[in-house]
C-alpha cells in the first residue's frame, strides 16, 4: 500500500515539487472557472503598477507633420479661443517597401596574342565572397533563420512579398553557411575564454540530430552565454569544453554528469538550490508520515537559512557569515542524522552527506548564484527553437545553430544590436576581414 502511495506522490508531481516544467502542471477545474484570486489577477497591469507610456519620436525623425485646427465649435458653432498651449500630438510610425540596391560589376573579356589566353579583370572581393546578395540582406535572412526560427519556405515568402526579391531555397542555404562561417571566429573566442571564467552556470537540454536524440549544452558566463550540440550528455562534454583544470566555480543541477566532473577534476560546484527545494517539497507530498515529517523539517531549515540571508544587509558582516553557516549546518544536521529509514529518506540523507556542501558554496563566494537559473532562462531560447525547427540534419546545420545562438544570447545580454552584429561580421567577413569580437 506504501508503494502505492509512493507511485501516486510521483505521477503527481508538478513545477514546484520536481524539474517538471510549469506547461506541464494538471490545472485544477477551479482554477479554470476563475476561482483562484491568484490566478485573476496574473493578466494585465496589476493594481499600484506605474503607467507606462512610449516616447514621442523627436522632431528630427518626423518626416510628415500636419496641423487639425478647429474654426467653430463642433457643438454650437460659436468662437473658439486657444486653450494656452494645450494641444494633443498623436504620432502613426509606418514603413514602405525596403529599398534594394541592385549593383552591375561589367568584366570586359580580353584576349591575349601571345598567352593564347582570355582575361578579365577581377572582381571587387566583396563581390566575390558574397555573390548575389550583400551584407545587409545576407544578414536580414540570418536574423529570420535564426531569431525568428524562420523556415526557408517562410524567409522566401518574406523576401518575395516585402522585399521584392526572389531567391531560390538552394540559395538561401549557401547565404546561412556564409553568415555560419563568418561568425566562425567569435564563437572560437569565446570557447577558449570558458576554462578561464571565474563562475560559470552549465545546462543541457534534448536535441534532434537527423530523428537521432542529441544534447544542446549551455554555457553561461557573467556576460556572454555558448552553446554545444553533443552527441553525448556525460561528462566527456565538460572535460573536452573545460578541461580538468578549470578554476572556476561550476553552477548547475544534480545531475550525473557535474558530480563525475566534480568527482574527477576537483571542481567546485554550486548545485541548483531550487532543485534541492522541490525534491523537498516532494518528501512533504509522500504518503509515509516520517518522509513528511523529514520533509518539513528540512524545508523549515531552509527557509531560515534563506531568511538570514535576505536580511544580511541589516546585520554586521561576521555576525551575517556566523548565522548564515549555522544555518547551513543545521540543514546538514538534518539531512543527514534526521532522516528515515525510508527508501526516500536514505537518498536524501546520502545526497547530502556525500555533496551538501556543494549546495552553499553561494554562501562564501562572491558572485556565486545560489540558483542554476541563468543557465536555465538562456537555454530556453534553445529550447524553442527545437520545438519550432524540429531540429538539424547535418553538421553544416549544427555549426549554424551553435553559433546563431551563441550570437543571440550574447548580444542580448550586453544590450548589443543583433542585427547590426550580423551585418558588422558579415561585411568583415565579405572583405576577408575577422569579425567583430563579441565580448569587446
Amino acid at each position: 500500500m506504501r508503494e502505492l502511495g509512493e507511485k501516486l506522490a510521483a505521477a503527481l508531481k508538478d513545477s514546484s515539487s520536481s524539474s517538471k516544467p510549469p506547461s506541464s502542471d494538471i490545472v485544477k477545474p477551479s482554477k479554470l472557472r476563475g476561482g483562484d484570486d491568484t490566478l485573476k489577477c496574473m493578466a494585465g497591469g496589476q493594481p499600484g503598477h506605474p503607467r507606462h507610456e512610449r516616447a514621442s519620436f523627436p522632431p528630427e525623425e518626423v518626416t510628415y507633420a500636419e496641423w487639425h485646427p478647429l474654426h467653430a465649435c463642433p457643438c454650437c458653432g460659436g468662437h473658439l479661443r486657444r486653450n494656452g498651449d494645450l494641444v494633443t500630438i498623436v504620432q502613426q510610425v509606418d514603413m514602405g517597401r525596403p529599398p534594394l540596391t541592385v549593383e552591375e560589376h561589367t568584366c570586359p573579356e580580353y584576349w591575349c596574342e601571345r598567352c593564347r589566353h582570355t582575361f578579365q579583370a577581377p572582381l571587387p572581393l566583396h563581390i566575390q565572397k558574397g555573390g548575389l546578395v550583400g551584407p545587409q540582406l545576407t544578414a536580414l535572412i540570418a536574423y529570420m533563420k535564426g531569431v525568428c526560427h524562420a523556415s526557408f519556405s517562410t524567409v522566401r515568402t518574406f523576401l518575395r512579398d516585402v522585399v521584392g526579391v526572389t531567391i531560390s531555397r538552394g540559395q538561401l542555404v549557401k547565404i546561412i553557411n556564409k553568415v555560419s562561417a563568418a561568425l566562425e571566429q567569435p564563437y572560437d573566442e569565446l570557447l577558449k575564454l570558458l576554462p578561464t571564467e571565474e563562475v560559470l552556470n552549465v545546462d543541457e537540454t534534448g536535441h534532434k540530430n537527423n530523428g537521432n536524440p542529441w544534447w544542446t549544452w549551455c554555457f553561461r558566463a557573467e556576460l556572454y552565454a555558448l552553446y554545444r550540440i553533443d552527441p553525448q550528455r556525460s561528462a566527456a562534454v565538460l572535460l573536452e569544453t573545460l578541461g580538468r583544470e578549470f578554476a572556476g566555480v561550476l553552477g548547475c543541477d544534480y545531475f550525473s554528469a557535474y558530480r563525475r566532473y566534480m568527482r574527477e577534476c576537483s571542481v567546485r560546484v554550486q548545485f541548483c538550490l531550487a532543485h534541492l527545494i522541490r525534491d523537498i517539497k516532494f518528501l512533504t507530498t509522500l504518503p509515509d508520515a516520517r518522509d513528511r515529517r523529514y520533509g518539513e523539517q528540512l524545508r523549515e531549515a531552509v527557509k531560515q537559512l534563506f531568511a538570514v540571508f535576505h536580511d544580511q544587509e541589516t546585520l554586521w558582516p561576521l555576525v551575517a557569515t556566523v548565522c548564515l553557516l549555522t544555518a547551513r549546518e543545521k540543514i546538514l544536521r538534518i539531512g543527514i542524522e534526521e532522516a528515515p529509514p525510508t527508501r526516500h529518506g536514505q537518498n536524501m540523507a546520502k545526497r547530502f552527506r556525500e555533496h551538501g556542501a556543494a549546495y552553499f558554496t553561494f554562501l562564501t563566494t562572491p558572485g556565486v548564484e545560489p540558483t542554476n537559473n541563468l543557465a536555465e532562462q538562456a537555454i530556453r531560447f534553445v529550447v524553442i527553437d527545437r520545438h519550432i525547427t524540429q531540429g538539424t540534419r547535418s553538421e553544416g546545420g549544427r555549426r549554424w545553430s551553435e553559433r546563431i545562438w551563441t550570437v543571440i544570447a550574447t548580444c542580448t545580454l550586453r544590450g548589443r544590436s543583433l542585427y547590426t552584429y550580423l551585418c558588422d561580421a558579415t561585411t568583415a567577413w565579405f572583405a576577408n576581414q575577422p569579425a567583430p569580437s563579441l565580448v569587446n
